[in-house]
């Protein structure tokens, strides 16, 4: 039987990747997480996992080759809160963990699929997984860079070009807005899709950005991938074990907020049996408003992200990616059905 880790497997993207794995027949899988935040539980009720480990202990218990033999580790357990300000605290969990995991699975043979984040791009008007474009905003992002940094230069990777092979397979995926069921416990860094349908649940309206940086008012763009994607491409890899290096995972499309509201609003009508409106509709009858962006976010706020796919399309990763109508529609279904 294959044996898989999902580190951050109580969090967004680890819960997900195990309802991925339990869909295929995979059950022989650790779930480790700290549930410190212990209401993260829920992402856990309805997996089959064979047990769960606190992080705490399954590190350095791994690394002395606990645990049997391990196909995969599906890392995805990191600090996400690109709030945070300690950053010795971040680059602790986030690289220094991370590295430590990478040397163990070498030695213990075992492949490492691990979160990066489109945060390594910050500032930058270029999404290539190359230096030029990486340019981060904050200690998060920095500490994503730098693993993948150290990846490059442990696995002898160059730019252009897949891992040289002479060591297990390591795959750092460069997320960009994902979004999508399981990530209640998140607080203000959930996704934008979530903040605007309990907003709209509480006040009847969604609020947006006015115009900003060259932008009309909500149109501001992100690349926005549905958590279903993003647990298929981590699976994609988990296939095809001779493919290594950094690749971005987003649609590949940029879609305003305006979209993204659109969508929500609609879903939401449409489970109340009310018709469909437009945009502007929408704006007259004051369901979507438009509020000027603060200041402390002037000169720090990113008007434009958009993956550039052509690294992970030259794997022969062809996946099909949702546009926000319909990753929202299905997430507001679930969200609904879920309270």
């Amino acid at each position: 039987m294959t044996r898989i880790v999902v580190t951050g497997a109580a969090g967004f993207i680890g819960s997900n990747l195990i309802q991925g794995l339990n869909a295929r027949g995979f059950t022989d899988i650790l779930a480790v997480d700290d549930l410190t935040e212990g209401d993260k539980f829920r992402n856990l009720v309805d997996a089959q996992i064979t047990d769960y480990i606190d992080a705490d202990v399954f590190y350095p218990e791994f690394a002395a080759g606990s645990y049997g033999q391990i196909e995969t580790i599906f890392h995805q357990g990191a600090c996400s809160n690109t709030m945070e300000t300690d950053g010795k605290y971040m680059m602790h969990n986030n690289f220094t963990t991370s590295v430590k995991l990478y040397q163990a699975c070498q030695k213990r043979g075992a492949r490492l699929i691990y979160a990066s984040s489109a945060a390594t791009y910050g500032a930058s008007t270029g999404f290539r997984e190359e230096p030029a474009c990486e340019r981060p905003l904050n200690v998060y992002g920095y500490s994503k860079l730098l693993l993948d940094q150290r990846m490059r230069r442990e696995c002898g990777l160059a730019f252009e070009r897949a891992f040289s092979g002479r060591v297990m397979q390591v795959v750092g995926l460069r997320y960009f807005n994902v979004y999508g069921p399981r990530e209640q416990h998140k607080g203000r860094m959930a996704s934008v899709a979530f903040h605007q349908y309990k907003e709209f649940l509480r006040d009847g309206k969604v609020r947006l950005f006015g115009e900003y940086g060259g932008y009309g008012p909500g149109e501001q763009r992100r690349d926005f991938v549905y958590v279903d994607d993003v647990v298929a491409v981590n699976l994609w890899f988990f296939d095809h074990p001779a493919v290594s290096g950094i690749y971005n995972v987003g649609t590949g499309k940029a879609q305003p907020f305006n979209d993204l509201a659109y969508a929500v609003v609609n879903a939401m009508r449409s489970a109340q049996g009310l018709s469909t409106l437009s945009l502007d509709a929408m704006t007259l009858q004051g369901l979507i408003q438009y509020i000027a962006i603060p200041e402390a976010l002037h000169g720090k706020y990113q008007c434009h992200t958009e993956a550039d796919l052509t690294q992970l399309r030259s794997t022969g990763c062809m996946h099909d990616f949702a546009d926000v109508h319909t990753g929202v529609s299905r997430y507001v279904a679930w969200m609904l059905q879920h309270g």
